[in-house]
């Protein structure tokens, strides 16, 4: 049955954002945010939306997993040749999207992705799932394959080549990217619409110019 959304409607009264209470790094209000959104248990509370800029002009977006964050970076990982990989080559301006639902909140982060080091990517790897691991080598990420079959397939061979081996390398084109940030907007639902929305922008280095938009 066909809904109308035109009457889909949600009051926002979960909390504010006041200048005078905001920390002096983004980081910080990120980090507070992020804890009190996990206490809801979420399922993939550190899903985050990436996009890029496609290399046929559109903006591409995807949900990818925020796998470590610290003051001047959010890491995450994934295969280098998938077309987030070609786009992020060709052009690293990225913005991320946290979107928080249960706690009315978005966070909105535009910056600069570089890849990390290949020993903090292979450190990474070797934590994950060994079916993860397989999983990596298994898929030609982004490139057309003529049905699942084609994926299955090669995962039941390497998964018969690593049956008695648990030391899988971490492939050549797989691997983390840090993205830095240069500007951060904080989004807090209100009511009547009319929403917070403080920015942080970055004028130097780990100095940040604080103002607020209207919503």
């Amino acid at each position: 049955m066909k809904k109308n959304l035109f009457d889909v409607r949600e009051n926002y009264a979960h909390g504010e954002l006041i200048e005078n209470q905001l920390p002096d790094h983004p980081v910080k209000l990120f980090d507070l945010w992020f804890n009190e959104f996990q206490k809801f248990n979420a399922y993939d509370f550190n899903a985050m939306t990436l996009s890029t800029l496609g290399l046929d002009g559109y903006p591409k977006s995807r949900q990818v997993l925020l796998k470590e964050y610290s003051a001047d970076s959010f890491v995450f990982f994934t295969n280098y040749n998938s077309d987030k990989g070609k786009e992020i080559a060709a052009n690293p301006r990225v913005s991320l999207l946290f979107y928080w639902a249960q706690t009315e909140r978005q966070v909105r982060v535009l910056g600069e992705a570089v890849k990390i080091s290949r020993e903090e990517s292979e450190t990474y790897f070797r934590t994950r799932p060994k079916e993860s691991r397989i999983g990596a080598h298994v898929s030609p990420q982004s490139s057309v394959i003529e049905s699942r079959d084609f994926l299955m397939e090669r995962f039941k061979k390497l998964s018969e080549m690593y049956a008695q081996n648990d030391d899988i390398p971490c492939p050549e084109s797989w691997g983390g990217y840090r993205v830095v940030p240069m500007r951060f907007e904080f989004w807090q639902g209100r009511p009547s619409r009319l929403h917070d929305r403080i920015v942080y922008e970055k004028v130097q280095t780990d100095h940040w110019k604080i103002y607020r938009l209207a919503p």
